[in-house]
This record gives C-alpha cells, structure tokens and sequence, in this order.
C-alpha cells in the first residue's frame, strides 16, 4: 500500500471525530445502565452528578487549615511524624467511622463482582438454549454471516473474560462511477480486514487474558445484507456474545459508516452511524493533491526548456488532472461556479490506497474505543488505546487535529468513568487514577496530570479535607492517611513517575513509607540461630519472607512452592503451591506480599507463575522465554515484572503481557532488583558484568565491570545509593548506584557468592556462599561483623525482613532462620 497523503485525509478525520462525540455518549449509557441495573447500592445515582460526601468525620476543619499553613515548606521532612501523632490522637468514634467507610466501600465493589459473576452465568444460560428457540429457522433466513450460530455459541473458557466478538461489513462501492477502471483497484474489504486484524492481534489479541477480542473477518456476507434488519437478525440470536459490528454502506456518491454494539447483559443494542462522507469527493480530492504535486516538477520541466507536450505526455493522469485544476481556477476567477460542472478527474491506485487506508484508520480507532470501553465497564481494566494513538496517528501534520483526536478520546472515556463513578462513588480515586494510567504514556503528560489531580482531590473529598492544589494536597492526605490507604498511594506514586513528576512521587513515597515502618528496624549487628526447617527434597535456591511476618516462601528440588509458619516453627510446610510442572528455579515476592511470582523449566520452555496470595489463586501463566529464568523482581507498583535468562524481559502485570526485551548481557542473568523508586533496573550475569537499565524505557545506563566470574546476586540499598554485587569469584563488590564507581571489594569468602541481602537501615550486608557461611558485614565501613557456620552445604538464598529476621537456604536441604540479639 503507498504512504497515505494526509493532506487528503484530515478533513475527513476531523469528520469523523465531530460524529464520534454524541455517538459513543449513546453506547455509554446502554453499557452502563445494563451494566448496573438493579444494583442495590446505598446511593442511587441523580441525573445531576452531586460531590461525594463520605461518612468520615475527622478533625474540625479550621485546625486542619491552622496546621497546613504552618507547616510550609518544611512539612516534607516531617510527614512521618506528623501521620505517626495523627494515629494516636484518633479517638475511637473516627475510628468507628473509617471502618464504615472501607466497609461500605468494600460493599459497592462486592456488588458489582456480584452482578458481574450473574450476567456471566446469564450469558451462559443463553448460549445454551438460544439454538432451541422454535424461529431459529425463520431469523437464518435474514443471517448476515457465513459462520452458522451453533460455531458463534460454544462455551467460552471458565476464568477468563468473555471475548468482544467484531465483524466488519465492508462497503460495496460502484466503480464504474469514476470511468475506466483496472486491475489496479484494491480489495477494500481485503485491505480492511488485514490491517484491522493486525491492529487486534497485536495489542487486543483473542489470547490476552485482560481485553480479548476475537476478530471474524470475511465472514459478513457483504454482497446481500447491510442496514439494522441484519443486526436486528444478530442480535436476536447472540446477545449472549458481546459483539461489535463496523459497517460501511454505499449511498449514492456517499459511504455512511455505522456500528452497531452489544454487550453482557444489555436488552438493546446500539446502532450508530459515526460519519457521513462523499468518498467520491475523497477519491478525487486525492488525485487534486497528485496533480498539484506535478504542478512542481511540471514548472522546473519547463524551466528546462522541455515542451509542454512532452511534458503532459510524462505526466500521464497527473497532468490531465492539472489542466483541469487550472481550468476549474479560470472559471471560478469568471464568476462561474466550478462546482457545478462535471471534471471527470482520473484516478488511479495510490487513490484508492488513500481511502482503504483512511477507512481502515477509522475502524481502528473506532474498534479500540469499544474493546476500552467494553473492558473497563466489564473488568475494571485501564483503557489501551491511548497508548496505541501515537503511532496510530503518526503522520497526522496538523497540531489541532491530534489534539482533538486525544480530546475525543478523553471525552469518551469520561463519560464511562463518569458512568461508573455515579455507581460505585467510594472508588472514584482509583477509577480517575486507571484513567490517568492510561493517557500518561501521551507524549503530552498533560492529560494524565489531570486525573491525577483529579483523583487526589476526589480522594480529599471523601475524606472531608479541603481542596488543595500542589505539593500541599499531598500534605493534606498524610493528616487522614491509613493502612487502607496503601495500595491507593501505590497507584498514585506510579502515575505521578510516569508524567515526570519527580518531588509529587517522593513525596507519595514518603507517605508509603510512614504508613508501612511505623518502628525503627532493628540492627543485623549480632544474629543468633532461632530454628530449623527440614524435610526438603533438594538444594534451597530461593527464599522470601512475607510483610507479615508470619509467614516464609521457598522454592528448589521439585515443582512446588512451601509456605512455612515463621510464628509456630512447624517442622513441616503448611501450605504448597502445585502449578508448575516442571522444577521451580526461583521465586520473587512483591513488597506488600500482594503478588508472587516463580519460574520452572519444562520440557521446551520456561514458564513463570504469577499468583494473587491473598486471593490465593493464580493469576497469570507467563511464556516466552525458551531457556531457563534463573531471575525474577517485582516493580515496587505492583505493575511490571522482570524475568532474566539470556535476555531479560519485562511484563505488565495487569495483562500479562510482554512489553519490552533487554538485550546486553552476553550469559546467564542470574540476578534481578529493582531500585526502591521503581526506575531503575539491576542484573547481574554470567558474563561477569552488573548492568543498570532504565526500566520505563529499557535504556541501558550503565555496565558495571570488575569481577573475574560470573555475577551470583545483585541487591540495592534501602536508599538506593549503593549497589551490592556477588560473584563466583569469591568476592563481593560495593558500587555507587550514581556514578558506578567501586567503593569496595570484600574477600573473606572462600568460595562462590551466590546471595546478597541488605539489612532494613541499611547499615549491614549478609552474604551466602559456597564456603556454607553466611557473613555479616557493615555494609559502609566494609567490615567483617559475624560470620554464621550453622549450614553443612553451600548457602544458595537469603532473605530478611522489616524486623531483622534472616531467613537462610542451602543445599543441606534446610532452611535457617535467625534472629538479631
């Protein structure tokens, strides 16, 4: 297909976005409404949206202004004392109220699972009488597709979401209009269907276990049937199936575009049409823009002193429709309106090519808009499709066109969290902050600062704080902030590093870290042995201890995962994992203990397992690295996660889907962390090197080199000043995280590092080894504390948690746990 003239196709884009608006308001408010029809929520929604008022009552406000305005400055460096005073000054009767409030909260979002869980068991129901209905006979009489309805309705795979269902029915346009044509005429139902299919497959793909679409084309009968009574026929039969319709219809010299939309649950269906278009104007305005393109070279010809019939004969259909153009400027100087009269322009494929390729632009957009819609509704999930408009949009010239692309797409998914935030008015911060997830990957980070804002002043709000712009919003949460608040202010944070905003992150960061360490760590300076864990099957190779401190994850020797009971000392698993099926290599923990992810070796691939431990299930299974994953870490967000094998890889852990592959290490990567901030990335690998990636680009910022074997473990101080790196060299190497320059070299070890864990102040560093010590060292003045014998095999795995525990795993098939004096 030739590049696309965009000069031909803004006007007609601009069409198309003026129609969009007042068109998807309609098919929002079906899906919505459907959505959550019948909801017993405690407060119904108005026709006019009235501010959130929540029944959370905290100090007067006069003193909350009082102690904002004289704080200043200076209330950053304070903000954990301040929340550490607040929840002690918390009298009962504030406490009673926020457990109201989480729990209605929880209430509003249990329904909503609920009556989800009920349209899924609804559709299922339908799905399976829908082929006994005595007219079935009659409705295939008017059937549109060539796929019968028994292949549309089989059972659709339990724990995952229903699939949006698109089909396209391809306008029949009548070529003889535009003369003599040839062979060069393109297939506009070929052409669209390839280029929407790959738009699918590569960012809503049937597989993906978060927005699935299954895309049926050519299965429309385009030649016999067009227009509602078809959709009417659909509709009857497969409202079970969530479904999308693109339809473009001839008429006269004009395509009308049209879509028609269904989804769980709705008793209608929408049936729109997005834009009304001369396409005959379209086709011969893009042979105008060839001809005046010639109209150049036509003048430099001349200038050469070439003739003018020489010339016109190069020029082919070009120059014909020059000679038009100009007589058509001649008539018009006359007074004669050339619009009136018949140019038959000539056109030729590059036209036609321009116009399959503005319509299937359209039906991109336009299939991207529902699949966000239908999955946010359905699933909670963050729209895509602000990711994909850049390129989508690439060669758009006109600023003011890309901004109403972007502000079309913003109004459209306003209106459905709108929709939502009326149902369930409790999650309006989380709801505003999934928008903002979405636009802040916009090279115009304006649009994502927006909801943030938004968001934290909903979040005030409910809260009964007063609305505070800036910095001092941030100082205003931490005065009514709670343990509940935690993954909200995860959330926040993310987004805030994702538009740039650097001092609003670390602000968040500072109100994450006052509400998840209210105590000082205790010091590693002197560990003692507390117990024992026994009865493994083979070597430890990984270990992590869960925020509770209660509980204690090890993985090696088979294809399980053991949860201990740090608190009773059982000489025996509580608890197993048994998804994988071949041997687990490694495991990782997230910080707030939400998310564990593993990884084994099958027979042809490595696959990791991404479990939900409080929900107690598995929630993704991860393929595509072909050798083993000795290394996985996840973002402190709980958004991406790294795997390392030759290559590392990075997921999105709300999809399950792979977004970006580091290449640069030429061996094994044996070891993966990620800085405290979530910027940055940190392998070690058997090529003897420690590499710093930027882990929002996968930019490689820095190779640290200096050790003479392979690099066992890597591991980033609390502060994320310095780096600690572990080699089969037997030594262990201090870093500056900034600079790269090696501040130390510890060498008591007499065998391979395999493991490095940092103590919660930061102050110590213990190191495992093939030696079977473990060491405890002072991490800034690079002194021996302690060394710890107690192990008959090398020490493969370390972990320590807020308190100083220190967990340790060998290949004496035991696990050690130590405790600080």
């Amino acid at each position: 297909m030739l590049p696309l003239d965009i000069t031909v196709m803004e006007p007609w884009l601009k069409l198309l976005l003026q129609w969009a608006i007042p068109v998807f308001k309609t098919l929002v408010y079906l899906k919505t409404t459907n959505q959550f029809s019948g909801i017993p929520l405690n407060e119904k929604p108005t026709s006019e949206p009235k501010p959130l008022i929540l029944p959370y009552q905290a100090v007067d406000e006069p003193t909350h202004r009082e102690k904002l305005m004289a704080m200043g400055q200076h209330f950053a460096n304070k903000l954990p004392d301040v929340i550490h005073a607040f929840a002690q000054t918390l009298d009962e009767t504030d406490h009673l109220q926020q457990q109201h409030f989480q729990q209605q909260k929880a209430l509003q979002q249990q329904l909503v699972a609920e009556h989800r869980e009920t349209l899924l068991k609804l559709a299922a129901y339908q799905r399976q009488t829908t082929l006994e209905l005595p007219e079935v006979h009659k409705i295939l009489d008017h059937w549109p597709l060539r796929l019968f309805p028994s292949q549309l309705l089989e059972p659709h795979r339990p724990n995952r979401p229903i699939p949006l269902r698109i089909f396209i029915a391809p306008p029949q346009v009548q070529f003889e209009r535009f003369g003599e044509m040839n062979s060069q005429v393109p297939d506009i139902e070929l052409g669209l269907a390839q280029r929407l299919r790959e738009f699918l497959s590569q960012h809503y793909p049937l597989h993906s276990q978060v927005r699935p679409t299954e895309f049926l084309g050519g299965a429309w009968e385009s030649k016999r049937f067009h227009s509602e009574s078809s959709i009417k026929a659909l509709f009857s039969l497969l409202k079970s199936e969530p479904t999308l319709i693109l339809e473009s219809e001839i008429d006269g010299d004009f395509m009308i575009f049209r879509l028609a939309y269904w989804g769980l649950g709705q008793d209608s269906y929408c049936y729109s049409t997005l834009c009304k278009l001369s396409y005959r104007d379209f086709i011969y305005e893009s042979a105008k823009v060839r001809a005046l393109k010639w109209k150049t070279t036509r003048d430099k010809l001349l200038a050469l002193g070439k003739s003018i019939e020489d010339i016109n004969a190069k020029g082919g259909d070009n120059a014909i429709n020059l000679a038009y153009l100009e007589e058509a400027e001649e008539l018009q100087q006359a007074g004669i309106d050339p619009r009136e009269l018949i140019f038959p322009y000539k056109v030729n494929r590059g036209d036609w090519d321009n116009f399959c390729q503005f319509l299937s632009t359209c039906h991109c957009l336009v299939a991207g808009w529902v699949s966000d819609i239908h999955h946010l509704v359905h699933s909670d999930v963050s729209p895509l499709l602000p990711e994909l408009l850049p390129p989508l949009i690439a060669e758009v010239s006109d600023p003011d066109l890309v901004q109403v692309v972007m502000q079309t797409t913003l109004s459209i998914y306003q209106e459905v969290l709108e929709s939502l935030v009326r149902e369930r008015p409790y999650w309006e911060p989380e709801l505003s902050l999934k928008l903002a997830q979405s636009l802040s990957c916009l090279p115009d980070k304006s649009w994502a600062t927006i909801q943030i804002k938004s968001s934290v002043k909903a979040w005030l709000q409910q809260r009964k704080q007063p609305h505070i712009e800036g910095l001092q919003a941030f100082e205003a949460m931490g005065l009514v902030l709670t343990q509940q608040d935690q993954n909200y202010c995860q959330m926040l944070q993310s987004c805030l590093a994702a538009v740039g905003d650097e001092q609003g992150a670390n602000q968040v960061q500072e109100l994450l870290e006052a509400i998840a360490s209210p105590q000082q760590p205790q010091t590693c300076a002197n560990l003692i042995l507390a117990s024992t864990f026994t009865g493994l099957s083979g070597k430890v190779s990984a270990i992590a201890i869960h925020p509770n401190g209660r509980t204690l994850l090890s993985c090696g020797g088979d294809s399980t995962i053991k949860i201990w009971d740090i608190i009773s000392l059982n000489s025996t698993p509580i608890q197993q994992l048994n998804g994988h099926s071949g041997g687990v290599l490694t495991l990782t923990l997230s910080r707030d203990g939400q998310i564990l992810a593993s990884s084994d070796q099958s027979k042809n691939r490595s696959y990791i397992k991404v479990w939900n431990l409080h929900q107690g299930k598995l929630l993704w299974t991860l393929s595509g690295h072909r050798k083993q994953i000795h290394s996985l870490a996840i973002s402190p967000d709980n958004q991406t996660i790294a795997s390392g094998s030759h290559k590392i890889k990075l997921w999105n852990l709300n999809t399950g889907e792979p977004f970006r592959t580091l290449f640069g290490h030429k061996e094994w990567v044996y070891s993966l962390v990620i800085s405290p901030d979530g910027q940055t990335l940190v392998s070690g690998s058997g090529d003897k090197t420690v590499k710093i990636w930027k882990l929002a680009t996968g930019e490689l910022l820095r190779t640290l080199s200096g050790h003479k074997a392979s690099v066992r473990a890597v591991a980033i101080s609390p502060d994320g000043q310095t780096i600690v790196s572990g080699s089969e060299d037997k030594t262990i190497k201090v870093w500056d995280f900034e600079t790269g320059k090696l501040l130390a070299t510890l060498t008591d070890h007499t065998g391979a590092v395999y493991a490095i864990a940092l103590s919660p102040d930061g102050e110590y560093l213990i190191s495992g080894s093939e030696d079977k010590t473990i060491k405890v060292w002072h991490l800034h003045r690079g002194e021996l504390i302690q060394t710890l014998d107690e192990h008959t095999a090398p020490v493969y795995a370390l972990a320590i948690d807020s308190n100083g525990l220190l967990a340790s795993g060998s290949e004496d098939q035991t696990i050690k746990l130590w405790r600080p004096l």
